[in-house]
């Protein structure tokens, strides 16, 4: 009886990390694109796949490794892998920009929510990292996932190119994609995953940074409406505060607030209000530090005090609108009881707000 509990045990422990190759002619792939192919390429049976993705319904993993070969040509696009896929529109994801190569965007790491995929919100260390792609070749790209953190290795599989301290999606076992957005159209060759948990990660993680002081930590965000009945629009009032849903969000570490986690996006709804009540000792201004993406409306006691245009290529042609502290806003606090309500649109690319006092003197933020 021992005897046979061990050998299940071992048989089970086995199963649970073997690595599983799906065949780009299986039937356990989902292809939605406008090109897909199976053919051989370059020796090696592939997929080819442009302007959309594949998934795999069955191929479920939260914890493990994924690994695929890729080849694509030197032109603008977007192509990678999603994981954690909750369906075609909550996912995690990493992808190579081709037209990025050596860049320090040439790839990129973000949460996808409800069709979103965040960039602008996520960028620089942590995020993507420079490297030089081989166009027209093969080369080979594996994950490693261990609960709320990551790393990548792209060719040189002993170590990872980029490692990605915090996995921003709730820990959840999902589906297994991969994409070709974009003008690039991408073969993909030798798909395979293996479960594991808590997979060794050869990483050294930094502890994350707390957030930054009179950083504005919670939020009071609206159900969405269409941004344009705010045009033109320089004093709120009842008709357009009424009727509304409330939910919270809690900023992450760095100060963004992703409106997307909680917010669904369509170009009929494209617009929420974040609101927060400062309260303060006397009459005084205050500075607040503002970042946000795509466009920013701010009404402080119900009257207009500015209005901020961040979306891509809004202020010139490299401009890739991510977001920062880019802007000021100066608050006439008076005596007691304040709002600040700040009305955020989103294009594509991120749905996203951050904000902090210049100082917390005299004033108090509430939760």
């Amino acid at each position: 009886m021992k005897l046979t509990a061990i050998l299940f045990i071992i048989g089970w422990s086995l199963q649970a990390t073997a690595q599983t190759l799906i065949p780009f002619d299986s039937r356990q792939w989902t292809i939605e694109a406008e090109q897909s192919r199976v053919e051989d390429f370059q020796g090696k049976k592939a997929l080819f796949l442009k302007k959309g993705m594949a998934y795999a319904k069955e191929a479920q993993l939260q914890d493990g490794i994924i690994e695929f070969d890729i080849a694509f040509p030197q032109e603008r696009g977007f192509t990678g892998v999603t994981f954690r896929m909750q369906d075609t529109k909550n996912y995690e994801e990493f992808y190579l920009r081709p037209h990025q190569s050596g860049n320090p965007d040439a790839n990129q790491y973000t949460p996808v929510y409800e069709s979103i995929s965040s960039w602008q919100l996520y960028h620089g260390q942590g995020y993507g990292v420079p490297v030089k792609y081989r166009f027209n070749q093969w080369f080979h790209v594996k994950l490693v996932i261990s609960g709320s953190r990551g790393e990548v290795f792209i060719d040189d599989m002993s170590k990872a190119v980029l490692s990605i301290p915090v996995l921003k999606r709730t820990v959840k076992t999902g589906m297994l994609g991969i994409y070709a957005n974009g003008n690039v159209g991408s073969y993909f060759a030798n798909f395979t995953y293996t479960p594991q948990s808590n997979p060794v990660l050869t990483s050294t993680f930094k502890p994350e940074a707390p957030m930054p002081p009179h950083t504005i930590a919670e939020w009071q965000v609206s159900s969405p409406f269409a941004g344009d009945k705010l045009d033109k629009l320089y004093r709120l009032t009842s008709a357009q505060k009424d009727n509304l849903a409330w939910q919270k969000l809690t900023a992450e570490t760095t100060g963004t607030a992703n409106l997307a986690a909680i917010s669904t996006f369509d170009n009929e709804h494209n617009t929420v209000f974040a609101k927060v009540v400062i309260t303060a000792d006397n009459e005084q201004i205050k500075k607040l530090h503002l970042g946000f993406s795509d466009k920013a409306t701010v009404y402080f006691n119900d009257q207009i005090l500015y209005s901020g245009h961040d979306k891509f290529l809004s202020r010139d042609y490299r401009f890739l609108g991510t977001i920062g502290y880019f802007d000021e806003v100066f608050l006439p606090l008076k005596k007691g009881r304040n709002e600040l309500w700040i009305a955020v649109s989103e294009t594509f690319g991120g749905w996203g707000l951050k904000a902090k006092m210049e100082d917390s003197e005299g004033i108090k933020i509430e939760k």
